[in-house]
């Protein structure tokens, strides 16, 4: 997979493919080295960002799921341990008579 652009170079981009006019976004795409469909996905993050598409989900609350879901794996996993420690701890305290 290719290293990532800078986010000052997609914004650059995304500017310049609104502001092209009569140029296709495909061309400018191609003059920038980067193909169609990734300016088109980033010019429609940048209107999610801005507000003006409601159908995608914005930078930050993208970055705010992935951190939930970072927690939620962590959380199962601290609740499998403590569950397993539970049983031991239970098991160890029954006696024998």
């Amino acid at each position: 997979m290719p290293a990532p652009h800078p986010p000052e170079f997609r914004r650059r981009a995304v500017e310049l493919a609104r502001k092209g006019g009569e140029q296709p976004v495909a061309a400018i795409a191609k003059d920038l080295g980067i193909s169609e469909s990734c300016l088109r996905n980033w010019m429609a993050q940048a209107d999610a960002d801005d507000g003006t598409n409601t159908d995608r989900l914005t930078s930050k609350e993208r970055a705010e799921l992935a951190e939930l879901r970072k927690d939620k794996r962590r959380l199962e996993v601290e609740k499998e341990i403590l569950k397993r420690a539970a049983a031991y701890f239970a098991r160890e305290n029954v006696l024998p008579k």
